[in-house]
């Protein structure tokens, strides 16, 4: 199995949105990453939703593995990576979605089916409007992989 590398975070900064990070990183790239989402589910960021802890005190915490608000508040560099490429559609693109279902003459019900997805879902996948979670492109992978035995 091959050495996996841990995504390191040089430099963290409240977007321009509310609830919106402008992350750094340490191979010299940047992205936009929404944690509104992560913020209003968890009850550990309920400071960060109630203003007690100002959103914009976020600082990398120590090695870059993660960003910190408080002591008791952070958010690994791995969540924040994760969330950027879901959010970027990095993990696969709408045109590569309806590629996949095509070639493997799935129609919109049948690919929603074999997903595990709401048919609206998969039309809001191919016509771009929602990122493809990662656990979804690699459910595709998966189906056309056991297709080819």
């Amino acid at each position: 199995m091959p050495k996996r590398t841990l995504r390191r975070i040089a430099d963290v900064a409240p977007g321009e949105a509310p609830l919106t990070l402008r992350v750094g990183w340490q191979d010299g790239g940047h992205s936009i990453v929404d944690v509104s989402d992560i913020v209003r589910s968890f009850r550990l960021y309920a400071p960060l939703r109630d203003n007690s802890v100002p959103f914009g005190s976020v600082r990398v915490g120590e090695f870059g593995t993660d960003v910190i608000w408080t002591d008791g508040i952070d958010m690994a560099a791995d969540t924040l990576w994760r969330l950027a490429r879901e959010q970027s559609g990095t993990t696969m693109t709408g045109e590569a979605f309806r590629r996949w279902r095509q070639e493997h003459a799935y129609t919109i019900e049948a690919a929603a089916e074999a997903l595990g997805l709401s048919r609206r879902m998969v039309i809001y996948y191919e016509q771009g409007e929602r990122p493809i979670p990662r656990v979804v492109a690699l459910a595709t992978r998966a189906l056309a992989q056991a297709e080819r035995g």
